[in-house]
C-alpha cells in the first residue's frame, strides 16, 4: 500500500491548498501528478527545492511525477508574483537548459527504474507549437470567460498595482497555456494532480476547470506554502545573490554553508521540507536540538542532507574538510586538496596581496611576505616581533624568520596561506 502523500506533506508543513477529494482520490491507486518548472536558467536554485521535494514525495508515496519544463510557457512569462515582464529566450537555449534541469532533478528523482512510477520529463512546447494562434483561441479561449480570468488574483495584484505599466496580452493569457497543460497531460498521461506553490493556485484552478468543461473530467489541485526566513528575509537569497544547485554557480562549500547559517527556528522548519528523514528521527533532532542549541545539530544534520542529495556524499566530506580549515586542526596537505573555488570561498573576505612568481621562485623571505611585499602587518619590526613570538604559519605550519616561501609552498599553484595567531589569515596570490 502506497503511502498517505497529503498526510506526509501535512506533518512535513508543506501544505497551503488542497483540493476537496485530492486525499481520496491518491489513496485509491498509483496516480499521476505533475509539477511546472521555468527553463529560464541552465540551473535550478534552492527556490526550486521546494517544489522539487512535492515531486519527490509524491513519488516516494508511489506515484508517478511528471516534471514539466516550460518551453512554450518560458516563451511567455508567467505573471504570478511578478511585477514586470520577463525576457523570452529562443529554442535552442530553452533546449539546453532543459538538459541542465533534468540532470538536477535526477538527483532527487527516478527516471529510469522501468518502475510503473518512474519520472518522465515532459516540455509543454512540444505540444503547443502546433497550435496557431486561431486554432488555441477557437479550441480552448472559449471554454473560460474573461470574467474568470480576470478574479484570478495574480491578473488583479497586476492591474491594480500603483507602479505596474499593467500586463500584457501576453501575460494575461498564460493561465489559459498552463491551464491547457494540465488539460493535455490529464487526457495523453491520465495526470489528474497539480502541485506548485500557492502563487500557483489560480493557474491550476484553470487547469481544473478546463479538463471539467473540455474533458467533462476531475482534475485536482495541490499547493504549499511559499517559504521565508524567520527574520522576514527571503529564502533560497544570499548576499551574492540566488543559491544555485549547480556547483559552478554554488560551490559545495557555499551551498553548505547557507544551510549551516539558518536560524534555530528556520532549521527546525526546513529539516521537515527538505530532507528525506523519518518524522521519528526529526522529532529527536528537534529534541537534541533544544537540550544544547550551541551544538546546532539541526542546522548541521539539515546541511549535510541537503549537500548530499543536491551534490554527493564525496562533495560533502570536501566541504567538511574544507570548513575545518578554518575551525578546525588541519595540515597542509588539507589545503593542498582544495580547488580553487573551495579556496577562494573559504578565505572570502581574508586579507589578499599579489606577489609575483618570480619572487617565489627565488625564494620569498618571510618579512616580504607579512611585510615590506605586501603590507599585512604595519612595518618589518612588526613582522620580525610576531616571528620570534612564533606566531607565524605558512600553510598551517609554525615558520621562523629564516623560512622562505617557494613554488613548494604553493597551493593550487597560486596561493599561499598565511596566518597570524589563531584568527588572522592572509593570502598570497601569485600572478
Amino acid at each position: 500500500m502506497a503511502k498517505n502523500f497529503v498526510e506526509e506533506l501535512t506533518w512535513r508543513g508543506m501544505i497551503h491548498d488542497v483540493m476537496p477529494g485530492a486525499e481520496e482520490h491518491l489513496l485509491e491507486e498509483m496516480r499521476s501528478g505533475y509539477v511546472g518548472f521555468d527553463p529560464t536558467a541552465d540551473s535550478l536554485h534552492i527556490g526550486n527545492l521546494v517544489p522539487i521535494m512535492l515531486l519527490a514525495f509524491f513519488q516516494r508515496s508511489g506515484h508517478k511525477p511528471y516534471a514539466l519544463v516550460g518551453g512554450a510557457t518560458g516563451m511567455i512569462g508567467d505573471p504570478s508574483g511578478k511585477s514586470n515582464e520577463r525576457n523570452l529566450l529562443d529554442e535552442a537555449t530553452l533546449q539546453y537548459n532543459q538538459e541542465c534541469v533534468k540532470r538536477q532533478l535526477s538527483q532527487f528523482l527516478d527516471f529510469s527504474s522501468r518502475l510503473d512510477n518512474e519520472a518522465v520529463m515532459v516540455n509543454n512546447y512540444d505540444w503547443m507549437k502546433n497550435f496557431s494562434f486561431l486554432g488555441f483561441i477557437r479550441d480552448v479561449g472559449k471554454h473560460i470567460t474573461v470574467n474568470y480570468m480576470m478574479a484570478k488574483d495574480s491578473v488583479k495584484s497586476r492591474l491594480s498595482g500603483e507602479s505596474s505599466e499593467g500586463m500584457s496580452f501576453t501575460e494575461f493569457t498564460y493561465q489559459l497555456v498552463q491551464g491547457y497543460d494540465f488539460m493535455h497531460l490529464y487526457k495523453e498521461k491520465q495526470c489528474t494532480l497539480q502541485m506548485g506553490g500557492s502563487d500557483q493556485w489560480g493557474n491550476i484552478t484553470t487547469g481544473t476547470e478546463l479538463i471539467r468543461r473540455m474533458e467533462n473530467g476531475k482534475g485536482y489541485a495541490l499547493t504549499c506554502p511559499l517559504i521565508t526566513k524567520s527574520d522576514g528575509s527571503k529564502f533560497g537569497k544570499s548576499e551574492g545573490g540566488n543559491v544555485w544547485l549547480d556547483p559552478e554557480k554554488t560551490s559545495p562549500y557555499k551551498f553548505y554553508q547557507y544551510w549551516l547559517n539558518t536560524s534555530d527556528e528556520d532549521a527546525a522548519k526546513y529539516i521537515k521540507i527538505f530532507t528525506f528523514l523519518e518524522k521519528e528521527t526529526i522529532d529527536s533532532l528537534i529534541a537534541e536540538h533544544a537540550e544544547a542549541p550551541h551544538l546546532r545539530v539541526l542546522q548541521k544534520r539539515l546541511a549535510k542532507e541537503v549537500t548530499i542529495t543536491v551534490h554527493s556524499e564525496e562533495e560533502y566530506e570536501k566541504v567538511i574538510k574544507a570548513s575545518e580549515i578554518l575551525f578546525g586542526k588541519s595540515t597542509s596537505e588539507d589545503l593542498k586538496e582544495l580547488d580553487e573555488k573551495t579556496f577562494l570561498d573559504v578565505f572570502e573576505g581574508v586579507p589578499q596581496a599579489e606577489v609575483e612568481m618570480a619572487d617565489i621562485e627565488a625564494g620569498l623571505d618571510m618579512i616580504g611576505a607579512l611585510a615590506a611585499k605586501t603590507g599585512f602587518l604595519d612595518s618589518n619590526g612588526a613582522a620580525r616581533r610576531e616571528l620570534k613570538q612564533n606566531a607565524i604559519s605558512v600553510n598551517k605550519e609554525k615558520v621562523k624568520e629564516d623560512y622562505t616561501i617557494t613554488k613548494e609552498d604553493l597551493i593550487n599553484n597560486k596561493f599561499v596561506l598565511l596566518q597570524r595567531g589563531k584568527k588572522n589569515y592572509y593570502v598570497l596570490v601569485v600572478k
